[in-house]
């Protein structure tokens, strides 16, 4: 099924637009299905597929209401939107058929077409900003990342009826067999359709058979990114390479569930992150790394000593040097403070640098001694060494990771934690966060696939950080057979 459309020009140039899907991306393209999912490994096509639908339908009916969104308005702007822009609706804005609203405080920013149509745009971290509306299509990037709720909550919005159905449309790179949302397609709740790497014509050329089959050629492209793919491990390799949905094997904390230990921030009414109150004590935690990603960590203890982090630097190629002016840009400020000379009457004008928050309590460094003087140096702030005792700081985070008698464990995640996303990272498909190191943190294994006593040592530079934080609050100094980290 080919997808064409002409938009015209004012001074009568045409441009043309045409779209092509196939295997799994042509399947979804035509289903009218209330909830759809297509599912399948990293750079099947995925999202373009569903954006040229979403598209479609809006060109095909006047005053349809769309909506794209993720679980955070700030992961989306950097992935779905760009498709959007860049290949899906490039035409149309060019032509002006589809121009963008940045949004007001009564609307959240759109995509609004000649015919009436509109396409939104958000984040379930602000729901209030996109929930007040009725739609005809939703689609929902990278679905694993929400909740339940977020989902039966999108559908209740699901009720314009511009057109003849209403679709939840979404899609992801598989997580666990146990996720919700793979249990939900297992339940026929959900319709799952999975793609493969021969869907992208980027990456397979495509010639059909006298008995209507097809081979499949890799191109130069293609075969560049499979051998990416295939240079995962773990996990990652099954998951993004292979499309399964599989839970990592020998996952070191058992317990996390982002259900339980990750918070979604609340906003004030300018919009800001509420951050923890300025009385409770703060903390950072440094990994140090240039090819690996230098993380710092920011952490906050509320009075009954549970430890959120809310802040974090995960970012590869940059200095110490770098980073620690990023970490003053983000709890400093200039302040200019006004002074009259009497003597001379004259008044001045002098620069003071304001705290924005707490000063921590501690800086909490990886052992590189010349890491942390370069650190101290650029900061004007004194480090701790962290504990770096393996097998005591795991079982003390698995310790905070427990349901306490309140209900509520005592560790803590925020949802979009970081101060700017690695684009490195995304493209070579490696976590860009701590949140996403968390699922692929598992026990080393031995040769013949026996289980290690130690972490497997390869992305968990946030993890670390986590340990080295909890160590810091809760390790009481006993004596113990205790391993040291290399």
């Amino acid at each position: 099924m080919a997808n064409t459309r002409t938009s015209q020009v004012v001074t009568g140039r045409t441009l043309v637009h045409s779209y092509s899907p196939r295997g799994a991306c042509q399947k979804i393209f035509e289903m009218q299905d209330a909830e759809v999912l297509i599912s399948g490994p990293a750079g099947t096509g995925k999202s373009r597929a569903c954006l040229e639908k979403l598209f479609t339908m809006c060109l095909l009916n006047p005053g349809l209401r769309g909506l794209i969104v993720r679980k955070t308005l700030a992961s989306l702007g950097s992935t779905a939107l760009v498709t959007w822009r860049k290949y899906v609706a490039a035409e149309a804005l060019a032509t002006g058929d589809m121009v963008f609203y940045g949004g007001s405080a009564q609307e959240a920013p759109q995509y609004r077409f000649t015919n009436g149509s509109t396409v939104t745009v958000g984040g379930m971290d602000r729901p209030s900003r996109i929930m007040s509306s009725e739609y005809d299509i939703v689609y929902v990037q990278e679905a694993t990342e929400l909740t339940l709720e977020d989902v039966e909550y999108i559908n209740t919005r699901l009720r314009n009826w511009t057109t003849s159905f209403q679709q939840l449309l979404m899609d992801c790179n598989p997580a666990g067999q146990q996720h919700w949302l793979k249990l939900r397609a297992n339940e026929g709740r959900t319709i799952l359709v999975e793609s493969r790497h021969e869907d992208n014509p980027i990456l397979f050329d495509r010639t059909e058979n006298e008995d209507g089959t097809f081979n499949y050629n890799v191109t130069n492209r293609g075969a560049k990114y499979i051998a990416k793919l295939d240079k995962l491990t773990g996990v990652r390799h099954k998951r993004l390479r292979l499309g399964l949905w599989v839970s990592s094997e020998g996952i070191i904390y058992e317990a996390f569930d982002p259900a339980v230990h990750v918070l979604q921030w609340e906003y004030d009414e300018d919009d800001n992150k509420i951050m923890p109150p300025k009385e409770w004590p703060r903390y950072w935690v440094i990994d140090f790394g240039y090819v690996h990603p230098f993380v710092c960590q920011w952490w906050a203890e509320d009075p009954d000593g549970r430890l959120y982090m809310y802040r974090e630097i995960f970012m590869t190629q940059r200095t110490v040097t770098e980073h620690a002016e990023t970490i003053k840009e983000q709890v400093t400020k200039l302040k200019y403070v006004k002074w009259y000379d009497h003597l001379n009457r004259v008044e001045h004008v002098r620069e003071e640098i304001e705290w924005t928050e707490p000063q921590p309590t501690a800086i909490i460094c990886d052992h590189d001694a010349e890491g942390r003087r370069t650190l101290e140096k650029s900061l004007g702030l004194g480090t701790t060494k962290a504990i770096k005792t393996v097998h005591d700081g795991l079982d003390l985070v698995q310790d905070r990771l427990k349901i306490q008698g309140d209900g509520k464990p005592r560790l803590f995640i925020y949802q979009n934690t970081l101060v700017e996303r690695d684009q490195e990272l995304v493209d070579n498909l490696a976590p860009t966060c701590t949140l996403e190191e968390i699922p692929g943190y598992v026990w080393g294994t031995t040769p013949d696939g026996k289980k290690k006593k130690d972490p497997k040592q390869e992305q968990d530079d946030g993890c670390d950080d986590i340990r080295y934080m909890i160590a810091h609050r809760d390790f009481k100094g006993k004596a113990r057979a205790t391993q040291l980290e290399m």
